[in-house]
């Protein structure tokens, strides 16, 4: 069964970029490339990714290595362009489009690679089923959050590698008030 996993990294305050949309605080983290939660493992039971705008951008902008052959789904309103001949646009609710996605990941996983607001997309959908994030030993104070919605996870493991703290929660749905 194809499981979608919002796989990143964020500062101990909640923020994936600051506000000019850098990630200069985590390329200056000490990180095992081979340790608890390394990107390689977690890549290799990926099938689709899914990225909002904002990320893609960045990423032809920045690096764009981290846009791997394999399906890449971005959701916008912008016209943009196709980096390769992976990536496809889509709009609206992620359950219209969910049976396109588990078939481009075939019986591997879904990767909600960012941002914040499109992972609660998904969780509110609930097409969200883990959540995966190294935490730098970095405060920002402001910036773009990691989630944007108010859910309920439940810790299922945590690690350490390098100076992150490696966590992998269950995602058990809308936040309830006690």
């Amino acid at each position: 069964m194809t499981r979608y996993r919002y796989y990143t990294a964020t500062t101990l305050d909640g923020f994936l970029a600051d506000d000019t949309d850098s990630l200069a605080w985590l390329f200056k983290q000490h990180i095992d490339d081979d340790g608890p939660g390394n990107a390689t493992q977690f890549i290799a039971g990926v099938g689709a990714q899914v990225m909002g705008a904002t990320t893609y951008a960045w990423i032809l902008e920045h690096e764009r290595s981290w846009l791997p052959q394999m399906p890449t789904f971005v959701f916008t309103h912008r016209e943009l362009e196709p980096a390769n001949e992976h990536v496809s646009f889509l709009a609206g609710d992620p359950t219209r489009h969910r049976t396109a996605i588990e078939s481009a990941a075939g019986d591997r996983d879904v990767w909600i690679m960012g941002g914040g607001d499109l992972a609660a997309e998904f969780a509110t959908a609930g097409m969200l089923d883990e959540v995966l994030v190294s935490i730098a030993p970095v405060t920002l104070g402001a910036g773009r959050p990691l989630f944007g919605g108010a859910f309920d996870l439940a810790l299922q493991e945590c690690d350490r590698n390098g100076d992150f703290v490696v966590a992998r929660y269950d995602v058990v749905g809308p936040l309830k008030n006690p």
